[in-house]
């Protein structure tokens, strides 16, 4: 048997996934390369069972040259080589026969080695690996009718990604409730439930939603990668002139520290690069949170159960007593939640917290609608932030060109005094690399509003937020619209993405 302590660098693919991985990994045994003299280059290791490369010698038609190598070199390879190629959802629907049942159930530590068990654990596994591969966020799954529909979220947008035959429904959401952990028995009620997958060396946390529906359940699955789940503050988004905001109130002793916007705005990222920014050893922080999407070192996290009577409420008021620097509160969703955080911040607290509005100055008027004075309002709120994410333009395709005057004016007719004369703008256009969206990952626009003392005079006499918002712009403050208009004068995005997740104010006189 002829070994090297130097293997050849090559790697061929196509052969290496001949063998399949579950058998590889086990194996440490790994099909690299057909050399010049037609002999079959396999990589083994020290641990490699002889046995099995006597049997794969016996069985091949070339040649066969062992080729030692390190394991965690072999390893590495291997995962990366079956998980750029996934496995075909469409060829797992071909073999799915169409009265199959979700029989064997048992999970697998990784998803790559179910390469021996039934196609509607292979469908469910192969729906994860291409979501993973396209950069979803979400997997939907709704039924209709005649058939299924399956559509992944990427970049904030639904893309319908296939159209499994009727007869799938019944096993596939049985294989997934029963990964989560739920009933299935249950179809009359909402279900959630949560599993954990690793695909290759990537480990991502799944929440899982069901919803009974006219015809049938829909399942909606969200992914949270663990590798990503930390984003630097430089890496949001934010100018130098909105970095020194925020980490000016990041680093107070006390206050209020808001961030608002829809669901999916990017709040709760946010709020964790904040939360990493500023933990050391010598802060106690505490959060409260539903869910708690990321796991934080150095940081106690808490998770809300209103069944057992854990609410934001409770769970704040005992955060208070466990002498806490910084406390961050997932949702202010209620009048007692909102005066138990205002309390904390008056005596000597940092407090983070998110409301869904659409603006910076509708946070502080919700609070005031819910019932809190204005007075407790102005004197804890430090500052308040409003954020969209918008998706960046792929860089590989975007192309030049000169927009209509008319859409850079806003509602007064002018042309926003933030767009430079010498802008240059971009629109998509659409290539592999970006699967023909135009556009490739996202980035966050920011609206902050600084708690002036002009300001906090308005919320004490209970101004409206048109005149909050008035009095906000005199002092320079740049709205969600203008902040995409910069993006787009930077090449970063385009005018009808901005457009699309931003709205000019609409003021009356």
């Amino acid at each position: 048997m002829s070994k090297t302590e130097h293997p050849s660098e090559r790697l061929d693919p196509a052969i290496a996934r001949s063998l399949p991985f579950a058998i590889a990994k086990r194996a440490l045994f790994l099909p690299a390369w057909r050399n010049e003299a037609g002999r079959l280059e396999v990589w083994i290791t020290g641990q490699t069972d002889p046995y099995i490369l006597d049997q794969y010698r016996m069985e091949s038609q070339d040649p066969v040259k062992p080729v030692l190598v390190a394991r965690d070199r072999l390893l590495e390879a291997l995962q990366r080589v079956h998980q750029e190629h996934g496995v075909a959802v469409e060829n797992v629907l071909e073999e799915l026969p169409p009265s199959m049942l979700a029989t064997q159930l048992a999970e697998k530590p990784d998803l790559l080695e179910a390469d021996d068990d039934a196609p509607i654990i292979q469908l469910v596994n192969s729906l994860i690996i291409q979501a993973l591969r396209n950069r979803a966020s979400d997997i939907h799954i709704e039924p209709f009718e005649n058939n299924l529909i399956v559509r992944f979220r990427v970049d904030g947008l639904l893309h319908e990604t296939l159209r499994p035959p009727k007869p799938v429904q019944a096993p596939l959401m049985s294989r997934i409730k029963v990964m989560a952990g739920l009933n299935i028995a249950e179809k009359r009620l909402p279900q959630d439930g949560a599993m954990r997958v690793q695909v290759a060396s990537q480990e991502v946390d799944v929440r899982v939603s069901v919803l009974p529906g006219h015809y049938g359940e829909r399942l909606v699955m969200r992914l949270l990668e663990k590798q990503g789940e930390r984003t630097n503050l430089g890496e949001l988004g934010l100018t130098e002139a909105q970095l020194a905001w925020i980490k000016t109130r990041m680093t107070a002793s006390h206050g209020i520290l808001l961030v608002t916007g829809p669901t999916g705005s990017g709040k709760s990222t946010t709020l964790y690069s904040v939360l990493s920014a500023i933990n050391t050893s010598e802060k106690n922080i505490i959060t409260i949170e539903d869910p708690i999407e990321y796991s934080l070192a150095g940081v106690g996290q808490i998770q809300v159960a209103p069944r057992i009577g854990l609410t934001f409420a409770s769970g704040l008021r005992s955060i208070l007593r466990q002498d806490p620097d910084v406390i961050m509160v997932g949702e202010i969703r209620d009048l007692e939640t909102a005066e138990i955080a205002i309390q904390a911040s008056l005596t000597g607290h940092l407090v983070f917290s998110t409301l869904h509005t659409n603006d910076s100055v509708g946070a502080v008027v919700r609070l005031v609608n819910m019932g809190i004075e204005p007075f407790l309002v102005s004197s804890s709120v430090d500052g308040v932030v409003a954020q969209r994410l918008v998706r960046r333009l792929c860089a590989r395709c975007k192309e030049r060109f000169t927009p209509a005057p008319e859409l850079l004016r806003g509602m007064n007719g002018e042309i926003s005094p933030v767009i430079p004369s010498d802008a240059v703008f971009y629109r998509p256009k659409g290539c592999p690399a970006c699967m023909g969206t135009g556009y490739l990952g996202r980035t966050a626009l920011f609206e902050m509003l600084t708690m002036s003392s002009a300001i906090r005079a308005l919320i004490d006499q209970r101004a409206s937020d048109l005149e909050l918002h008035r009095v906000a712009r005199d002092e320079g403050m740049i709205s969600l619209r203008e902040a995409g208009l910069v993006k787009a004068a930077e090449g970063m995005t385009s005018l009808e993405e901005v457009f699309r997740v931003t709205q000019e104010r609409i003021e009356v006189s």
